[in-house]
């Protein structure tokens, strides 16, 4: 890089080491962003930032573990300079009959999705502050209709957008604000659902899915792209990528 040249914005996605993750660290990288990989899946990330190679750096991190965050922080302080853009996007959703026997799922999907995101932002809003930053909470269609079988990670995503509604006001014009809303996604997040007839019917339907985790990055690339006086706050995705 030549001594004119400025450095790209700097973007922390958490939940890096696939699907949507991963399509937008390579989106970003791929328009002069340099990028912080954030992921429990070590091996996964690490392969990510060899490809992406220059600009991109693997942290092992749990958003569910505080101290991992700010390891995090603090490594892309030292070798970035700071947080320009922190996408939220690590989480699980865990679906099937309310019933005591998945109590265990439900405080899963609290504490990573919902309390992951509040977390790392947390952590990192002091370097998303200093410059003028923007927060990406990835979020749900779930956030607004909660279906037999998902009140709980629906509730973690109407938590999401409670929050991040209350944030934006909160932090602007420091911080900008946008919640991306997404529908079914093709990605990987239905085969960890512990419940064995809810997980076979999740895939059947993730299979045929027509919204890829390329199409949601291309999405949060472009809300990253607009000029701040034209802040998006909600970006709703239905079937064939629509953007409503």
């Amino acid at each position: 890089m030549s001594q004119d040249q400025k450095p790209g914005r700097v973007a922390v996605i958490t939940g890096a080491s696939s699907g949507i993750g991963a399509a937008t660290a390579r989106s970003l990288h791929a328009r002069g962003y340099r990028v912080a990989l954030l992921a429990r899946r070590k091996d996964r990330i690490e392969s990510l930032a060899d490809e992406l190679g220059d600009g991109a750096i693997a942290c092992s991190a749990d958003v569910t573990d505080r101290d991992t965050l700010v390891a995090a922080a603090e490594r892309v302080k030292r070798e970035f300079g700071g947080t320009d853009v922190l996408v939220n996007n690590a989480g699980v959703m865990l679906l099937g009959p309310f019933s005591a026997e998945r109590r265990d799922d439900y405080r899963t999907m609290i504490e990573a999705n919902l309390l992951g995101a509040i977390t790392a932002t947390e952590v990192f809003l002091d370097q998303l502050k200093d410059g003028g930053g923007d927060l990406i909470n990835i979020s749900s269609v779930a956030g607004r209709i909660a279906n037999v079988g998902s009140g709980v990670y629906a509730a973690t995503k109407f938590g999401i957008n409670g929050w991040s509604e209350s944030l934006r006001k909160e932090l602007l014009p420091d911080v900008r604000g946008t919640v991306i809303e997404p529908g079914v996604v093709a990605t990987e997040l239905p085969t960890h659902i512990t419940h064995e007839a809810t997980r076979q019917s999740a895939r059947q339907l993730y299979d045929v899915a027509e919204v890829t985790a390329e199409d949601v990055a291309e999405v949060i690339t472009f809300a990253l792209g607009r000029p701040r006086h034209l802040a998006v706050h909600e970006i709703l995705l239905r079937p064939a990528g629509q953007v409503l």
